[in-house]
């Protein structure tokens, strides 16, 4: 990056993650795994499958459809056990659709899961191919959006970004500032003066898009954050981080490696409930051990690890 070059957070995470040609996920993906840079749920337990098969063969009853869509499928992995563990008769019913952006993601995916499954560039591509009828689900797939993060100063919140300087280095300033802060629930509660927060804003953008080519289904979405009351609580300098090689990286240290570390923020699932209420008829929000709650002895189901820093919130759309 040239010396003297000024990006938002949003901005400079979706270089890092999403360029076409350097971006973490448009590389040949090696950083998933217990050799790469992270491990998702799906490989720690076929738990995790099992209920959303289950969940989905309930879905698309109650739905009257026989479209399932997995969003951000990764490797494959979740939809390939999700498929293998559904019932006979509901597994050769069943039509499967897996949205993905990222070229070396889909040929890994094509790899695993064969040609009993649709590819789609975007879920509007995927819900056309449906009738808009379809039940979706996502694992980790909002955290992988770029996000926008503010400080609070004694006058107002301020947005964040990130300033290049000689030999590359790079660090967090503060931006020009804006008379409109993002929509966001994280506003509207009580912080001190030097906490930082983020806000995905490209997804609440991103559905915007999409959510009106909807017409009737359940959507799952599976990611790790926490409701905006407690989300930040003890943690002043927001949730930015990035994993390279299973190290969590922090500090200055996240603008180094442009493209070859992962980087992710928490989610604010207030903000999920509130940006899907014009759509949903109904939703409900739930821990992921409360999810999984008729699996046992497994440690998704810890609310301790990933059964409590995970949370699942399940939307009803209907016309």
């Amino acid at each position: 990056m040239k010396p003297g070059t000024l990006l938002s957070h949003e901005e400079f995470m979706r270089l890092a993650l999403h360029d076409p040609r350097t971006g973490y996920y448009a590389r040949k993906i090696t950083g998933i795994g217990t050799r790469g840079d992270f491990t998702t749920a799906p490989m720690m337990s076929e738990t995790l499958a099992k209920a959303v098969g289950a969940w989905a063969v309930r879905a698309m009853k109650e739905c009257g459809c026989r479209d399932l869509i997995e969003i951000g499928p990764g490797e494959g992995r979740l939809m390939e056990s999700v498929r293998a563990g559904l019932p006979w008769l509901s597994r050769w019913k069943t039509r499967f659709h897996l949205v993905e952006t990222s070229g070396p993601l889909r040929e890994i995916q094509e790899k695993r899961l064969g040609k009993r499954v649709r590819w789609h560039s975007t879920p509007g591509e995927a819900l056309a191919a449906c009738g808009g009828r379809a039940v979706i689900f996502s694992n980790e797939l909002v955290d992988a959006f770029p996000a926008r993060r503010f400080r609070k100063t004694a006058e107002a919140w301020r947005e964040t970004g990130v300033s290049f300087g000689e030999n590359g280095l790079a660090g967090e300033v503060l931006l020009p500032r804006t008379d409109h802060p993002p929509e966001s629930s994280i506003f509207a509660l009580p912080h001190r003066e030097g906490q930082h927060v983020e806000v995905h804003e490209s997804y609440r953008l991103w559905l915007e898009g999409w959510l009106p080519d909807w017409k009737r289904g359940r959507m799952l979405t599976i990611d790790y954050g926490a409701e905006a009351a407690v989300l930040y609580r003890r943690r002043p300098a927001g949730t930015l981080r990035g994993y390279l090689l299973h190290q969590r990286i922090e500090g200055d240290a996240i603008y180094q490696n442009i493209g070859r570390q992962d980087l992710t923020v928490d989610v604010n699932f207030t903000d999920l409930v509130e940006w899907g209420h014009p759509w949903m008829k109904e939703q409900r929000l739930m821990t992921l051990a409360g999810f999984l709650a008729s699996e046992k002895r497994e440690r998704l189901t810890d609310p301790e690890g990933a059964g409590g820093a995970f949370l699942v919130l399940d939307s009803l759309r209907e016309p």
